[in-house]
């Protein structure tokens, strides 16, 4: 159980919520809902305890489970298992297996003709083995595994995947094992235990594929703890949740409904209503008061009682909620794009491999001036490695890249890697756009909705959705003629999202695009399409729709 109580939170100067109390208790599904920017991540964080509220205090009985946007996956070094396993403390024991199986095996080597002290070390590993055996099967280990093998086929990893360190692994089969890790600790055991009470997901379909989503629809709906989803996916939230919570970024408080999504939907509207009405009632009866009182103050022997007739009027407009503005949207627009030769980017004989697993080889790209090119394949087929390569973030085995006559490149990464976490958002904007003034930047940053003290907060304490419109200012004031574009819409409010798909079809210069959203797409209206890890190009057709929700 997490109980908050009469908790205050600040993204910097700025208050987004105050005097919140709740709790999620077993049972409770709850969806965290609120526009991008209004503290649904700053809230998840600090529930998880991974930040601390500005005032008020958070407790929590028994694990909680967090998968925040941009997941931390530990030692790279680790197989993606038993970053799995890790949920129960179940890879450590693994680990001391293998020790001792490296122990038993080096003894053996020694022909049997060791010293009483060798033979001694042979037989302490032997009984080590036995007990870390025997101590892995009490913990259902050996059953736990096939668990684990289970929830990460039905998020799409193969089984393969799960044997490989996670440097291998691309960004979105990572943040599948983490969101798997975090199932399986909520799962329970053999003996009707789980080990994780709670669950906070922020927007776990990210990198999911269609089947993925239904599955963990499925999944979700079951769960017997408590848990909070923060999710753009109104499907999932409107299947899942059994409770809503309404973060309200203009009167900075939680509104909390205990109803289901689709009622939600209609109390909320009748909530609105009841606000307007009242606000409306007060103003007039606000306004009849102020206008006695004008009358009043005219005649010195009722001046006193004209000015509390004016404190009554104040008292009443104040005691109303302000009408609601409508909730703004990052204004995006892609300037002309600077000059460029018929073919500006190109790449021939492309191949990567990490250490023995190979992504793809021999993979051409031609990205002509103005085209529109979608990047198409399973999960792990090698997308986002491909326009790293692209980009030169990376560098292939063979083949190599051929910058174009006045080629210039704008890379938007899904995992945000290109923002630099201590560097504030202005920082960045600075760096990106130099010959713009001060004043001109904060500009641009406004458009994208950062204002006032909001300029000044590192991009590592920023949420997901802001961390997208930050990426795509940076793209914005580039001027690139080439946009190597990697999950684009991931995280943003649907409004953002379509504000960001209008600029992306009105842009002039080229896009190569890689993206689950079918809707982003139809958007690009593309021309051609490449498919990994084969690296077969061929023109664009309706017939690849349907590999775009499985990508």
């Amino acid at each position: 159980m997490i109980v908050a109580t009469d908790i205050e939170l600040r993204a910097g100067a700025r208050l987004l919520l105050e005097g919140a109390s709740f709790q999620v208790a077993p049972g409770d599904r709850i969806g965290l809902v609120g526009r991008n920017g209004a503290g649904k991540t700053t809230l998840a964080k600090v529930l998880a305890g991974e930040a601390q509220p500005a005032s008020g205090s958070v407790r929590r009985s028994g694990t909680v489970g967090y998968l925040p946007q941009d997941p931390r996956t530990g030692d790279l070094d680790t197989l993606a298992i038993d970053r799995v396993l890790s949920a129960r403390g179940l890879d450590a024991i693994r680990a001391e297996l293998r020790e001792a199986e490296a122990q038993m095996a080096a003894s053996a080597n020694g022909n049997g003709n060791g010293t009483s002290n060798q033979n001694a070390k042979t037989d302490a590993a032997i009984r080590r083995y036995g007990a870390l055996t025997d101590r892995l099967a009490v913990l259902g280990g050996y059953a736990a595994e096939s668990q684990a093998a289970a929830l990460t086929a039905s998020l799409g990893l193969p089984d393969r995947v799960l044997h490989q360190p996670l440097r291998t692994l691309s960004g979105g089969q990572r943040r599948r094992v983490e969101l798997a890790r975090i199932l399986f600790g909520a799962d329970s055991d053999e003996g009707g235990a789980a080990e994780t009470q709670s669950m906070l997901l922020d927007e776990p379909t990210n990198h999911l594929d269609a089947d993925s989503v239904t599955w963990l629809r499925d999944h979700l709906k079951t769960y017997r703890g408590g848990l909070i989803v923060i999710s753009h996916d109104v499907d999932l939230i409107a299947d899942v949740v059994n409770k809503v919570f309404y973060l309200d970024a203009q009167r900075t408080v939680l509104d909390i409904y205990n109803l289901g999504w689709r009622a939600y939907l209609t109390q909320r509207e009748t909530d609105e209503r009841r606000r307007r009405r009242e606000r409306a009632n007060a103003g007039r009866q606000a306004s009849a008061l102020m206008a006695q009182a004008d009358k009043m103050r005219a005649k010195a022997t009722k001046a006193q009682a004209a000015k509390n007739m004016q404190r009554r009027a104040e008292r009443m407009l104040a005691g109303v909620e302000a009408e609601r503005r409508s909730d703004r949207v990052a204004k995006l627009r892609f300037p002309t794009p600077k000059p460029c030769g018929r073919t500006p980017l190109a790449a021939e004989g492309l191949s990567k491999s990490y250490g023995s697993l190979e992504v793809f080889t021999d993979v051409d790209v031609a990205v002509d001036r103005g085209s529109r090119v979608v990047v198409l394949g399973l999960n792990g087929a090698g997308k986002t490695t491909l326009l790293r390569l692209l980009g030169g973030i990376e560098t292939p085995d063979t083949g190599k890249v051929t910058p174009g006559h006045g080629l210039s490149l704008g890379y938007y990464a899904q995992e945000h890697e290109t923002l630099e976490t201590e560097q504030s958002v202005l920082a960045h904007m600075r760096t990106a756009a130099p010959e713009l003034t001060e004043s001109e930047q904060r500009k641009v940053l406004g458009s994208f909705l950062f204002s006032g003290d909001d300029v000044e907060k590192p991009a590592g304490v920023l949420s997901g959705g802001e961390k997208t419109r930050l990426a795509l200012a940076l793209l914005v004031v580039s001027g690139a003629n080439v946009l190597l574009l990697d999950e684009p819409t991931n995280n943003l409010d649907p409004a953002s999202r379509e504000e960001i798909l209008a600029a992306l079809r009105n842009f002039k210069g080229a896009i190569v695009l890689v993206t689950h959203d079918e809707g982003a797409v139809e958007a690009l209206s593309p021309e051609r399409v490449i498919v990994l890890p084969d690296g077969v190009e061929d023109a664009w057709s309706e017939d690849f729709t349907d590999l775009v929700a499985l990508a």
